[in-house]
Formats: C-alpha cells, structure tokens, sequence
C-alpha cells in the first residue's frame, strides 16, 4: 500500500467526492437501490482511504479454529501490510506481529508447529506467547529482554472461526454479528472439521468478490453445472441482516434429496437449503448440513485479493470420495467466479461503468446491505 497516495488536494478532493457518492448510493430508495460505479473498484486512492478505515478497523477472519489445536501450531499471513503469526498458546489462540524487535526480520513462513520462533538473521527467540526468551551476544546497557515482547492484535474465536482487527480498540465482534447466531447457529458451524485449505489470487476488487458471493441472481447463469441443479437462481431467498453481516438462502429444489446429515437440531427447511453469510468486510460463507466453505478476502491492491477458502465438514457421513467430490465442485465455483470477476475488473475502468440499478431483496437485497454498511463505517472515518 503506498501511504502517500490519498495525502495530495487532488487525492483528498477525489476521496471526498467519492466518499459523497458512497452517501448518495446508501440513501437511494430501498425500493430503487443502485450499485457503486466503476471506479469505486479501480481507484488508488479510494483504495488507500478504505484500508485505512473500513478494512483496517474491522474483523478478519484468518481461519478455522481447528486448525490450531496442538500447542505451538501455527499459521502466517500478510494482513493490510502486516505479517501476522496466528499461533496456539496454550488455551489461547492469539495474533502476534511476525516482525522481530531486533531489526524487523520476519520470524516464520508458512504454516506448521512450533515451540518457539527463532529469527534467522541473528538468532532472536520467542516463546509463542511472544515473549523474547533469548538474545545472543546482546551487551547493551538499554537493552532489556522483558521490553522486546512480540506486538499483539486482539483475536476473537466464533462459529469456529478465528478473527483479527488490526487496531487496538475494534468494534465490538458480538455487536456486529447479533443476530447470526440465530441464522446459523443450528448447523453448529464450531463442530465442523477442516479438511482443505488453499489461497490464490484473483485480479478484481476485493468488493466485487464479497457482493459476487453474497447474491443469488448470478447462480443459474455462471454455474449452469455446478451449482444450478442445486441452487437456481429462482429459489434464492433474502435472509436477515445485522450491524455487521447480511445472509441469504439458496434453496434446493423439492427433488433434490439433502446433501447429508448435519447437526441433529437441523430443521428441514435448513437442511433443504444452503445459507450463505457475509460477516464484513472479508469474509463470505455457505454453510450446508454436512459441508461449510469460507472465502476470506485479503485486498492486496485496488485490482487484486488473496483469496484463502477453506472447506469443512460435519461429522463423519460424508466419506473420503464425497469429501475430493466436493473439494473439485468448489475448485470449479471458484474458478467460474474468478474469471468473471476478473472480466468486470477490466470494464469496471470505463467511463459508462458508472452504477446499475440493482435488483429485488432476494437477489441483490445483500448487496444493498453491504453498501449500507461501507457508508456508515465510511461516515464513522470522518474526514
């Protein structure tokens, strides 16, 4: 992120007159909703605005908490410019800066387990709680080994999740997903067990993937085979909505039989459908009875994400061959939207690209929420 951009008059006018287009958009007529223009995906210094406020102040979800079940297993990520070590501590999954306090060597790559991370340029360890436990050769009279702790960033586990902010004091997490809990809660989202995980990068906004998940109105068109049987477009529902999140179901047909067991405490309308969840502003979910994807967006740049999605299951009614049937079928979701995606990037630069109206509740109705969002997250920014 260049942290120039956005500090020039010209970069400052353009923030605000975008920012007042961002108000405009929110406070169009529910019944008359439209979507942002193009350079809201494509501009720099817009960009640069958003990871200071809205991205950089709120929740992020960098994994499962299974995934972090023995002592010392870890997982590293670069967030918004920040390397991060997400580690288990003992009965605490926390968040430490992957910077050393010596001279700013990152401290691990990748993922795995560890009872301390050693810095490969002078030897500097730390205990997974970030503590400095060894400082070869270090004479100096300022120096003192109790001050040189690893920086932390608050880290919150829910619905078996893991999740970050990057400020000090974030929004309270409970606050922004009241109502969730009522929404999924049934499938026992915190039951379900990893069984794949992988990243790549996609070259579009990182907005464009978020409204992308969140709407059923593409679902027929761009997922003819892979998800149409299943998820037709004309059996998509809008769900509820919070401060932080918005939902909708993606209904299966009457003559589709239910794609395995789930929580026992799973009505038959929920194990007929898929519930979809975005907990803003970089987390989308499907969660099914027997089978839960979470796509956690990372913007890089205006044009480019890092896309980490994770499969898990519930139980053990899906064997091995349905569990590699599934992981291909989501391979295919995913590659259907990123190329689409990525298609919208390059026209999203023209000067025509300049806003749509949406479509009803039940297809765009959550596009419409995560806008209502950004602008009041946008608002709370101030100038």
């Amino acid at each position: 992120m260049n942290e120039s951009v956005g500090q020039t008059g010209f970069d400052t006018a353009r923030v605000d007159q975008m920012r007042q287009i961002l108000a405009d958009c929110a406070a169009a007529p529910a019944e008359a909703p439209r979507s942002l223009p193009g350079h809201f995906y494509t501009d720099a210094a817009f960009f640069d605005h958003e990871c200071r406020t809205v991205l950089r102040n709120g929740w992020h979800c960098v994994g499962r908490a299974d995934e972090f079940t023995e002592q010392g297993d870890y997982l590293t990520l670069n967030l918004l410019g920040e390397p991060l070590i997400i580690v288990r501590d003992g009965d605490d999954i926390k968040a430490l800066s992957n910077v050393c306090r010596h001279r700013g060597m990152l401290l691990a790559e990748g993922q795995g387990n560890a009872n301390r991370f050693v810095c490969r340029y002078h030897a500097w360890a730390y205990g997974t709680d970030g503590t400095l436990l060894r400082a070869p050769r270090m004479k100096n009279e300022g120096f003192d080994i109790k001050s040189c702790k690893l920086g932390t960033f608050p880290c919150v586990q829910r619905f078996g999740f893991v999740y970050v902010s990057l400020v000090p004091a974030p929004p309270d997490i409970d606050a922004e997903l009241a109502g969730l809990e009522a929404v999924i809660g049934a499938y026992e989202p915190d039951q379900f067990a990893i069984v794949h995980a992988a990243s790549e990068v996609w070259h579009c906004n990182w907005k464009a993937l978020v409204e992308n998940f969140m709407e059923g109105y593409h679902l027929s068109v761009v997922h003819p085979q892979t998800l149409h049987g299943y998820t037709p477009t004309g059996l998509s529902r809008k769900g509820p909505s919070g401060v932080g999140f918005t939902t909708y179901f993606a209904n299966y047909p009457d003559n589709i039989p239910p794609r395995g067991e789930g929580a026992p405490g799973l009505d038959a309308q929920s194990r007929h459908r898929s519930t979809l969840f975005a907990a803003f502003p970089c987390q989308v979910v499907s969660v099914a009875a027997s089978l839960l994807v979470s796509l956690s967006i990372r913007p890089l740049t205006p044009t480019s994400i890092e896309v980490r999605w994770t499969m898990s299951v519930y139980g053990s009614s899906l064997d091995g061959d349905t569990i590699d049937q599934r992981i291909a079928l989501w391979q295919d979701v995913n590659a259907e939207d990123r190329e689409k995606l990525e298609a919208m990037q390059t026209a999203l630069g023209s000067v025509f690209a300049n806003g749509g109206p949406l479509a009803g509740d039940d297809y765009e109705g959550t596009i419409r929420d995560f806008l209502l969002w950004l602008a009041r997250r946008d608002a709370a920014a101030g100038g």
